[in-house]
């Protein structure tokens, strides 16, 4: 029996432990990050919104080109395979489009590359720990690195083009922050590594619409934030409104809507987790089992 306790991986048809997935080292995905993906959760034992990634997947493959010779459907039944075949409960699921490796050698043409889909389930991740999430992150904002802008790189097409968030990270955890989040160089507030943001002021809640990825635990939480008599605004967010807000929270597909204790030098709710965006924390894990944005998996099947 395979061992999947790590984590399993479905490359060129074939279901593997982790561990063995490999690809070339002339794939374009690796030499030139040009490469889309996407994530979703697996939560007690079911897929959350798996139709609603499916749709941002297509849609990132479609605006690069990208053309793996699999469609829709048998890219959601390689899916629901290998994590069936994992056995994982809850987990993080990553579904991946590469260019490929050049058909001709050496050419700098994209279109005569062997672009080809591979997945891969790891136990959920959260990107920031349980214990810290407890009692608030805290997020740096540096005043000399920006996000890459949307004119250069698509945000909205996931993609592996992590340089300004790597530079980024190494500047927080420098300063022993939790994570960071960019700006761009208007001075709005945009994303980070794996994350929207958003504020709470009153009843009204801000998120940025611009030069950030429509994150799909960002509609959740639009959503919830609704449901709960919120105003919902989708803007440019300054820097300056940023810092002013009563509370500050993140989303994120790898451990959901996490509540904002510091940012820079300023505390918020007297740094432990603001009520409102504590109590959306909460109802995002409650809409996590509502069987409408549910897909079973067949474990065993």
């Amino acid at each position: 029996m395979a061992d999947f306790s790590a984590g399993a991986a479905w490359m060129r048809g074939k279901i593997m432990p982790i561990g063995e997935a490999s690809m070339g080292v002339l794939d374009w995905g690796l030499t030139h990050s040009d490469v889309t993906y996407d994530v979703v959760p697996v939560w007690k034992g079911a897929f959350f919104r798996l139709e609603d990634y499916l749709d941002r997947f297509m849609a990132s493959m479609a605006d690069l080109r990208l053309a793996p010779g699999m469609d829709r459907a048998e890219i959601r039944q390689a899916l629901i395979e290998m994590v069936a075949a994992s056995g994982l409960r809850e987990a993080y699921v990553a579904m991946v489009c590469s260019r490929g490796a050049p058909i001709v050698p050496g050419t700098r043409d994209p279109r005569f590359c062997a672009n080809h889909f591979f997945a891969w389930c790891v136990p959920y991740v959260n990107i920031i720990p349980l214990e810290r999430v407890a009692r608030g992150v805290s997020v740096y904002i540096p005043d000399d690195i920006h996000r890459i802008p949307e004119d250069c790189v698509n945000p909205r097409a996931k993609n592996y083009h992590w340089g300004d968030f790597t530079q980024g990270l190494f500047a927080a955890k420098d300063r022993d922050f939790d994570t960071v989040l960019l700006t761009d160089h208007a001075g709005n507030v945009t994303e980070g590594p794996g994350f929207n943001a958003f504020i709470v002021q009153g009843d009204r809640v801000v998120t940025s619409d611009h030069g950030v990825l429509h994150g799909l635990t960002r509609r959740t939480a639009i959503e919830l934030c609704e449901a709960h008599g919120y105003t919902v605004e989708k803007r440019p967010l300054p820097m300056e409104e940023f810092l002013e807000a009563e509370e500050i929270f993140l989303t994120t597909s790898s451990g959901g809507i996490l509540p904002v204790t510091r940012v820079n030098d300023r505390i918020y709710s007297n740094g432990t987790p603001g009520p409102k965006s504590a109590a959306l924390r909460e109802g995002y894990f409650d809409w996590m089992m509502r069987p409408e944005f549910r897909e079973d998996v067949p474990y065993g099947g």
